[in-house]
């Protein structure tokens, strides 16, 4: 039972951080693609502060509601596995065993020792050995909708903190380039992050996030130009 709970617990922080992570890099990327293209038109600072204020608050409660929304189906879609893989478990407890050994026997295990694996675990965890095998996704780590909503919901104003307080700290001069490096340098960071919380590789994770972001803010940019 210990080490059940240390699964929890772990899946929950993973799960907190991932989100955590993602809506600061949202927060920084929408928002510096405001700023920046209020900036273009070339508007009062006011205009400029007012602009990623709107979009700050807009983009938290829609990054809080779209984690809630999407850590939610992801739990009923789990459900409704685990109800399907206890009826097969009841219903046809054969076939299931069947299944669960040929894919053990797939991966270059003998037969008997596949047959033998598989009754010993389906006499000790049937419903979470089931589960695992047949849908990939282990019953007993669970993830909170709450808890990644409330995470993107305090990440996202975080990050989008940075272009909105730069761009408008910064207005004369070369208040749009700093603003542009500063987001760039925070984006290298949480590319970083998402990849090693995704276990991929950081290098073309960080290219993807850096580009994404430039783009972003290059495009709007140019948009606001033309009102000027």
């Amino acid at each position: 039972m210990k080490n059940t709970n240390k699964k929890i617990s772990l899946a929950a922080r993973v799960n907190i951080i991932r989100a955590g992570v993602m809506g600061a890099n949202d927060g920084i990327v929408s928002v510096a693609g405001i700023v920046i293209g209020v900036a273009g038109a070339r508007v009062s600072t006011y205009a400029i502060l007012l602009s990623g204020l709107a979009g700050m608050l807009a983009g938290t409660i829609s990054m809080a509601m779209g984690e809630w929304v999407s850590v939610s189906t992801q739990r009923d879609s789990e459900k409704m596995a685990m109800i399907h893989e206890k009826e097969r478990l009841d219903n046809n407890f054969g076939r299931e065993f069947e299944y669960i050994k040929n894919k053990y026997v797939a991966t270059g295990i003998s037969d008997t020792l596949a047959a033998k694996a598989t009754n010993e675990m389906l006499q000790d965890q049937p419903l979470e050995v089931g589960v695992r095998e047949r849908y990939g996704f282990n019953p007993n780590e669970k993830t909170s909708a709450i808890s990644a909503a409330i995470a993107s919901m305090i990440s996202f104003p975080i990050g989008s903190a940075l272009p909105l307080l730069t761009i408008t700290l910064l207005r004369s001069g070369n208040g749009i380039l700093v603003t542009m490096i500063s987001v760039v340098i925070a984006l290298i960071f949480t590319g970083w992050a998402a990849a090693k919380l995704g276990n991929a590789d950081p290098k073309k994770a960080v290219v993807r996030n850096v580009l994404a972001g430039l783009l972003t803010m290059v495009v709007t940019y140019i948009v606001g130009t033309q009102f000027v």
